[in-house]
């Protein structure tokens, strides 16, 4: 595998946004026209093929700066939070919907976050939280087995995020809401109306005053509002019946909510509500996609299924799921999620915004200015990864395996970002990928993967996140 980063050359002339290559666009509208929102990171990797790693396109009076080169992505992307940040759009337009998280926050105020949601996501609370992962992941093959047991379909993408809703909600808010053994009406239900609200506010050419409030959006924000604030009283319940937990909270939940009651904290009720709305959108879209994707490659390749389910019963021997330890030798079945990533990642492209006058890829680049990073082109090309259209895993199982061996590739592929933004959620969601494969691989035959609309190829949706759509799974019972 030829690996390689080099952005361009650091005495190019120096260039200014309007002699950029882009698409012509129309009189105050720009580009608008020639946008569909959930399809738009295909049309700005397809402008990547005609234009270059570099070029730039309007909706109305936004000029965006578009790159696509490895390198000049991962310098933009380390250059957080000083020289580029969260654009001022998608910044307001969280904060209209209630989750101004880590995710979304900039300067002094990520600052203040940061510290605590590293604490509850890093690899000892993944750790400690392992057996509630057994124990969720344990409803889930209850629910397949029924599924199987009935010849039915399964949603492939609705379960999923029952099951990821459930295992941020234990982790993150230490509560046990067990959407997956509920047929009823669900929170993750609520979810799946807000990512694609975020998203249409943030890429819609028109100001806020003048766009349409969605009801089901209004309807589905306060009752995810009332869920979390309910998280929130149960947290403080137990800390004013545990006080030993302020000093030593078990979850993020305790921990934002004993540092919001301290005296002199500069944190609000509204810091602590965005960032378990933030936990929540971001625990339950981006690791349920990337393991719909991951499904659905493994069915249209059987010989990779076939390696990875002997790898499972090798390592799980008479084990129904895999001890945290067992985890980390799933070396395979992490490289095709790993693979997946690459092929299909559910952050296609990342907007950040210029805090400074600065360069990139030898353009002025005016502060305020978006500079928009496509994660997928240098991913998927020939100069850096061999046969780059194919799922090959074993591409990232050089040396001692796809954790350490794979340090360049990852330079290219970026799965998780770049830089001290890096998303604080890669381990837990490793850990829910490798899971949710080992249970699949060991308990279950995949009979069958399709989407609503027939045929080999599945359609990809952008809903600030990039899934696929309409998967429908058919499980059997393993003999």
């Amino acid at each position: 595998m030829a690996i390689t980063t080099d952005g361009p050359r650091a005495d190019a002339p120096l260039r200014r946004i309007r002699e950029l290559p882009g698409p012509r666009g129309l009189p105050l509208l720009g580009n608008a026209l020639q946008i569909e929102r959930e399809r738009l990171h295909q049309q700005v990797e397809q402008w990547a093929r005609e234009y270059g790693e570099v070029y730039r396109f309007r909706i109305a009076s936004r000029e965006f700066v578009v790159i696509s080169n490895p390198g000049t992505v991962a310098s933009v992307l380390r250059d957080r939070p000083d020289g580029f940040q969260r654009g001022a759009k998608l910044n307001a337009a969280a904060r209209s919907l209630g989750f101004n998280g880590l995710f979304t926050v900039n300067g002094d105020e990520w600052r203040r976050h940061r510290p605590m949601v590293l604490r509850g996501l890093d690899p000892a609370h993944i750790k400690a939280f392992h057996p509630t992962l057994v124990k969720v992941t344990q409803r889930f093959e209850r629910r397949w087995r029924q599924a199987a047991d009935a010849g039915s379909a399964i949603d492939l993408q609705a379960d999923l995020m029952r099951y990821t809703v459930d295992v941020t909600a234990g982790l993150a808010f230490g509560t046990d809401i067990n959407t997956v053994e509920s047929d009823e009406e669900v929170i993750q239900q609520h979810l799946d109306k807000l990512l694609p609200a975020l998203a249409k506010r943030v890429l819609s050419p028109l100001p806020r005053w003048l766009t349409r409030r969605d009801p089901a959006v209004v309807a589905g924000l306060a009752a995810v509002h009332e869920a979390v604030n309910g998280f929130i009283a149960a947290a403080r319940q137990r800390l004013a019946d545990e006080p030993e937990l302020r000093e030593h909270p078990r979850n993020l939940i305790e921990a934002m909510v004993a540092e919001r009651d301290r005296p002199g904290s500069d944190l609000t009720d509204e810091d602590v509500s965005g960032n378990m709305l933030t936990m929540l959108l971001a625990g339950e879209d981006t690791t349920a996609n990337t393991l719909a994707w991951m499904i659905w490659l493994l069915h249209r390749h059987p010989a990779a299924a076939q390696r990875a389910a002997e790898e499972v019963r090798g390592v799980l021997g008479t084990e129904a799921h895999p001890t945290h330890e067992q985890l980390s030798q799933l070396d395979f079945v992490e490289a095709c999620a790993h693979e997946t990533m690459r092929l299909k990642p559910v952050a296609p492209l990342l907007i950040q915004e210029a805090v400074r006058d600065t360069v990139v890829d030898g353009v002025a680049v005016p502060a305020g200015t978006p500079v928009m990073c496509l994660m997928r082109p240098g991913a998927v090309n020939a100069a850096h990864f061999d046969d780059p259209q194919a799922f090959r895993p074993e591409r990232w199982l050089a040396g001692d395996g796809p954790g350490r061996a794979a340090g360049s590739a990852k330079r290219v592929a970026m799965p998780f970002g770049a830089g001290p933004r890096t998303c604080p959620g890669r381990y837990l969601a490793l850990s829910e990928m490798k899971m949710v494969a080992a249970m699949l691989l060991r308990s279950f035959d995949i009979a069958d993967v399709s989407s609503d609309g027939g045929g080999d190829d599945v359609q990809e949706r952008l809903a600030f996140t990039m899934s696929p759509v309409g998967l429908k799974l058919r499980v059997r019972h393993r003999a």
